[in-house]
């Protein structure tokens, strides 16, 4: 099975080996080719690309499609069966979800709690995440093939979740915990204080000559400015920013100054 774009088949970190092409996801019984698509989309999301449907029937296929947007090889590359047996025979491990409690889910647990067992046994074979049917879910024969129960946390006024709602929450459980995103790290370092002191400087200088305050409450105002400013202008690309801003201000106030007087000159001379 293919590997969906931006997905690497085995990745380390430190001493743990993450095999995400291990992890298929079973629908069992979809009744809408939209809620396919949208499965697709939401493994490409979390790096996933093993598809399996018991049985596919008659999907509305075009429809599959277009929600699955970009992620139309997970489509494509669909492998399709006959009954849930046939899809896990496989997987070494056949996990189910279920909305229902009872005797026999007791030992369900969360996406969150399942997700770091999920990794380590991708390092040794196959895991199948089992979904049922939208309407329906999974029967308790099927249920009986699982040898683990996933449980999604939900309100107890409505339990149920779209299908492919569900899909995104294991499969982003198991993404989270497989430590495979690097989020975005802040090139610009803080601003010195006195480069924040400097900007200040400006910024006071400037909203004195536009009339924002006076000097009997200068100081009072520029405590609450500070106070804004030092929430969000804390590395030197930010101060230059607001400096920037500053210095365009004063220059656009200092020409309006000019542009009124040049005009009171031109009346005054049209009145002589």
């Amino acid at each position: 099975m293919g590997t969906a774009a931006g997905a690497s088949a085995i990745q380390c970190r430190g001493e743990k080996i993450v095999n995400l092409d291990n992890v298929r996801v079973v629908l069992v019984g979809p009744l809408y080719g939209g809620n396919v698509g949208s499965v697709c989309r939401a493994m490409a999301n979390m790096g996933l690309s093993d598809l399996a449907i018991v049985p596919e029937r008659s999907l509305n296929m075009d429809e599959a499609r277009m929600m699955a947007c970009h992620a139309t090889d997970i489509l494509e590359s669909r492998s399709t069966h006959t009954t849930l047996k046939e899809a896990v025979e496989d997987c070494g491990v056949v996990m189910g979800t279920s909305a229902r409690t009872g005797l026999y889910r007791q030992h369900a647990k969360t996406p969150r709690e399942w997700a770091p067992t999920v990794l380590a046994d991708t390092s040794r074979g196959r895991v199948a995440l089992v979904f049922g049917r939208e309407d329906k879910g999974l029967t308790n024969e099927e249920l009986s093939v699982c040898s683990r129960i996933i449980q999604i946390p939900t309100s107890d006024s409505y339990t149920s979740l779209n299908l492919s709602q569900a899909v995104m929450v294991c499969c982003y459980e198991i993404f989270v915990a497989a430590d495979l995103y690097e989020p975005p790290i802040e090139k610009s370092p803080l601003a010195p204080t006195a480069f924040r002191e400097r900007m200040f400087d400006i910024w006071r200088a400037l909203l004195l000559m536009i009339g924002f305050m006076g000097d009997d409450k200068c100081d009072h105002m520029m405590q609450g400015f500070r106070r804004v400013m030092g929430r969000g202008a804390v590395t030197e690309d930010d101060v230059r920013i607001m400096i920037g801003v500053a210095r365009q201000a004063e220059w656009a106030a200092e020409h309006l100054q000019e542009s009124l007087k040049a005009e009171g000159d031109k009346g005054e001379k049209a009145e002589q």
